[in-house]
């Protein structure tokens, strides 16, 4: 084995933490294994006789790619999004393969990631460096260009704003699944009081439609959100069970198409947040076969 063939078997060791970190900074699967392909391209290209820790290492650069890319995305957008879901991670209900195991290995639902886009990039880049996967700050603040109390700083402000805006999920996948399943009995029975009575006093429904005229919107209010499910309930849907970021969720299907990506975050019995992916562009880009088979 020569020496770039040793390097990229010691990237790959990393490269499920590597996507894991890229995907919790910038929500985007696609934008995520981009940030880790840049990684290894300034690996094959760094002189690495100095690096005693190359995970380490490795997660710092990636770091510094998706600080990059989260600011230049800031700058690109001329005005703020109407509503924006997170690229999902969806799997069959009997469980998630080993990569995605990996990609969602502390469970990080879409509620949470929707939040995380509403911080700025270096608050963002501190709280998940150090609240997700325990980077120290002193190695944090050279990304972020301070020092290494004011990046704590950084971190300690995320995580109010993520603790104000995304309370805890039931960690019972079941009992997630009974108030979801309640959920959409309801809807299949035109009862909105039923669909009310599952629903948060706070509950919050995202949609995003992508470049679809008034696909996209953010709904407040468990009567709101209950009419707007009423509204789009039919028989022509078909949602079928799935895990969606590992919590319960659904793939709505209209004649053998998906149509719809839903995630519902769940807190003492009541759904207090739905993030609906609507967008043809973006579900083409899943794979959702083996969803539609069931």
């Amino acid at each position: 084995m020569n020496e770039n063939e040793w390097l990229a078997a010691r990237f790959e060791e990393h490269r499920g933490e590597l996507r894991a970190v890229a995907y919790r900074m910038l929500g985007s699967l696609s934008e995520a294994d981009d940030a880790v392909q840049e990684a290894w391209l300034r690996l094959s290209r760094a002189d690495t006789d100095d690096v005693r820790n190359l995970g380490a290492w490795l997660t710092t650069v990636v770091g510094r790619v998706c600080l990059s890319m989260l600011r230049s995305r800031r700058t690109r957008r001329e005005s703020p999004l109407t509503a924006h879901v997170p690229d999902p991670v969806v799997s069959p209900v009997d469980g998630t393969d080993p990569e995605q195991q990996a990609l969602l290995a502390d469970s990080v639902g879409l509620a949470l990631l929707v939040v995380l886009d509403s911080l700025p990039p270096a608050e963002r880049l501190a709280f998940v460096l150090h609240d997700m996967f325990a980077v120290p700050f002193d190695d944090i603040a050279p990304i972020v260009d301070r020092s290494p109390a004011a990046t704590r700083q950084l971190a300690s402000r995320a995580r109010r704003r993520v603790q104000g805006a995304a309370p805890p999920p039931d960690p019972d996948l079941a009992r997630q699944r009974q108030v979801v399943d309640a959920f959409f009995a309801a809807a299949r029975d035109g009862s909105f009081e039923d669909l009310v009575a599952v629903l948060d006093p706070g509950v919050v429904l995202r949609a995003d439609g992508g470049a679809i005229p008034g696909a996209s919107g953010v709904i407040h209010g468990p009567e709101n959100v209950a009419r707007q499910a009423l509204m789009f309930a039919g028989p022509s849907r078909l949602a079928r069970p799935a895990l969606v970021n590992g919590g319960a969720g659904v793939v709505v299907f209209v004649n053998g198409r998906p149509v719809s990506v839903m995630s519902f975050a769940v807190a003492d019995g009541k759904i207090t947040a739905i993030d609906a992916l609507t967008d043809p562009v973006r579900l083409a880009r899943l794979d959702l076969t083996a969803l539609d088979q069931q």
